[in-house]
């Protein structure tokens, strides 16, 4: 019997080859924009630290006013940092969007040509077990027609 050979393997394993490439490029702004989550994030707690430290400065008594216009350049500075890492994300988000359609697109035709490879696997093994029928028929017949000699 002869061993099935994909007549496609080899667009198949490049196209294989290119998903897994998407899959990387995917994987890679991903990890970009955890990055830039987590600077959103320790900007945040960088706000609610400077608040706690308003609150204090501005607490009845004494108020060190030098010190309350430093504090809110500093959170100006933060707010537009918050506003600049909030665009990039925004931005990696699209580009997230783009890669998964890019991916979608050729894990597609991965599995167009995986349906392919298995309809013409099956049809394979339906004819060699048609072949194999035939050849036990014919065994048959011939074991057949000499228990029928005299």
């Amino acid at each position: 019997m002869a061993k099935f050979k994909f007549r496609l393997a080899t667009l198949l394993r490049l196209r294989e080859a290119a998903r897994d490439e998407r899959r990387e490029e995917l994987a890679e702004v991903h990890r970009v924009d955890g990055v830039l989550r987590e600077r959103i994030d320790h900007v945040e707690e960088e706000l609610g630290w400077l608040e706690g430290t308003c609150r204090k400065l501005a607490a009845p008594g004494t108020v060190n006013v030098h010190r309350l216009i430093d504090a809110e350049r500093y959170e100006r500075v933060l707010r537009s940092r918050h506003d600049q890492l909030g665009e990039q994300r925004d931005a990696v988000g699209a580009e997230i969007q783009h890669r998964r359609q890019k991916l979608l697109g050729v894990d597609r035709d991965v599995r167009i040509l995986e349906k392919l490879r298995d309809k013409h696997a099956a049809g394979h093994r339906d004819q060699e077990s048609r072949q194999e029928l035939k050849q036990f028929d014919e065994v048959a017949q011939r074991r057949t027609a000499r228990e029928d000699e005299p």
